[in-house]
């Protein structure tokens, strides 16, 4: 009797725990939180930014350092968290936050200014990228989260493993971007010479300017739409293929 009366307890503590924690808390918002503000000092042509379980957003700007404006958000339950941290190591900027619990609500989001004429690699682990402005290689990975790129010239190489992607105003030559589960879509603003879009579960769809293009579209599992001009001597290539998707070519 004894026993069952503490395992009804500690259940009835437990239930009261998990709705304190989702009434009581209420979610993060880390567009709420203080920003806080740090320079690394940087020479150099490359960057690396190593993020996670965060919003990041980077723009090239009129900055001697790497400028990072970093707000952070949350709570757990029955661990510790949210922990950030941040810090330039040789050529590549790690902005982490950690959050665990058995419960547990954390948002961060760091804003990047880097140097103009900077090449970035970003690593994101668990978050939405958006970049704006590049006129340098950009690459971006991104293993869980929608990667925005905005308004850029220099050769794009972007993937996602579980997010889609969106290309706007893209004046790049060359690009490449690739989702395993989430929608691609790019939107030209120049006559690009080579874009490999791709997806294994979503839609691709891209959108040119009037030219003449050599095209490959496929889709495993989905319609095909190719409304371009179309000669196999161009030197504007393009290539789009779904796995399980819809695939649209169109003049924008």
């Amino acid at each position: 009797m004894a026993f069952r009366r503490r395992s009804t307890l500690l259940a009835a503590g437990g239930a009261g725990l998990l709705a304190f924690a989702l009434t009581g808390c209420g979610s993060s918002d880390a567009s709420d939180a203080p920003v806080e503000h740090k320079n690394f000092a940087f020479a150099g042509q490359a960057l690396t930014i190593e993020a996670g379980a965060s919003t990041l957003v980077v723009t090239p700007s009129d900055v001697k350092d790497v400028e990072v404006d970093r707000q952070v958000d949350g709570w757990a339950v029955f661990g510790s968290g949210p922990d950030a941290s941040w810090a330039l190591d040789g050529h590549t900027l790690n902005l982490t936050v950690k959050c665990g619990g058995v419960i547990k609500n954390c948002e961060a989001r760091h804003t990047v200014k880097v140097p103009r004429g900077v090449a970035v690699t970003v690593h994101d682990a668990d978050g939405r990228v958006e970049a704006s402005g590049f006129d340098t290689p950009l690459k971006i990975a991104c293993d869980n989260g929608r990667v925005t790129v905005k308004d850029s010239s220099g050769p794009l190489d972007v993937t996602s493993d579980n997010g889609r992607i969106d290309g706007e105003g893209i004046r790049a030559r060359s690009v490449r971007a690739g989702s395993d589960s989430g929608r691609v879509a790019l939107t030209f603003a120049v006559v690009p010479d080579s874009v490999v879009a791709t997806s294994d579960d979503g839609r691709v769809d891209l959108s040119v300017p009037r030219a003449t293009y050599k095209v490959a579209a496929r889709s495993d599992d989905g319609r095909v739409d190719v409304n371009v001009d179309r000669s196999d001597s161009s030197t504007h290539v393009l290539s789009a293929r779904s796995d399980d998707g819809r695939v649209t070519i169109r003049h924008s």
